[in-house]
């Protein structure tokens, strides 16, 4: 989105979904953008230089002054541009359990969900029990929070939809990687109806990669891994 000379550049790779939540927050207040593509393999001098401490993607840019951690890129997004969709809830009951739930995703299911793909059989079978129990918590949660509407914060799209949301195309590809269903019908129907909702979302469409995809991309990180194991 939008040519040289914006205001507004994101630095990243196309498969992160820290990435991606960016990217969807940027097309739900519907500012233009340009994408910078950070390389895969070793880091690029811009993002040395623009997060030093973690250096990690996403890198956001308003006005050439860089903002880290995709979270915190989201919430700064919603309040430097307060008109049009709201990411954040209003209420403060409501902000704060989205920003628990959006940090149990990124510390404790997301990062099971990546080891999974490097696990052995035995170790497999315990991330898969602790990434279905975290999508039990997340259904109890969708019920409570959506109160019978489409997405956690009602009838649209809001933080923690960005938050979780944003895995989908991984969790969907580990799914064809293990042969294991995680969004299954009979343990969590209301976050397979959520999920397909947010997918279609006219906010998403377009950015949250194919399975396929990234399926291509965790066999190379694999690789890439292994080779470096073994030197």
């Amino acid at each position: 989105m939008a040519g040289n000379g914006s205001s507004v550049k994101l630095l990243g790779l196309w498969p992160s979904p820290y990435v991606n939540r960016v990217q969807i927050s940027l097309k739900l207040k519907s500012i233009d953008y340009e994408f910078i593509e950070e390389p895969f393999g070793p880091k690029s001098d811009l993002l040395l230089k623009s997060n030093p401490v973690h250096k990690k993607i996403p890198v956001f840019f308003h006005d050439d002054k860089p903002i880290s951690e995709s979270l915190i890129i989201v919430q700064y997004i919603d309040e430097q541009w307060t008109s049009g969709h709201s990411i954040l809830p209003s209420d403060p009951l409501d902000r704060a359990t989205a920003r628990f739930w959006a940090a149990y995703a990124d510390d404790e299911w997301f990062p099971a969900l990546k080891n999974i793909l490097m696990a052995s059989e035995e170790e497999r079978l315990g991330l898969v029990v602790k990434m279905k129990d975290g999508l039990a918590f997340l259904e109890e949660t969708f019920i409570k929070s959506s109160k019978g509407q489409k997405f956690f914060g009602g009838e649209d799209i809001s933080f923690l939809d960005i938050a979780f949301g944003s895995f989908l195309g991984w969790l969907k590809a580990v799914e064809k990687l293990t042969e294991v269903s995680f969004l299954d019908e009979s343990s969590v129907p209301h976050l397979v109806v959520w999920a397909d909702n947010f997918l279609s979302h006219e906010a998403v469409k377009g950015i949250i990669p194919e399975p396929d995809a990234l399926v291509e991309v965790a066999k190379m990180i694999k690789a890439m891994v292994e080779s470096q194991a073994k030197n």
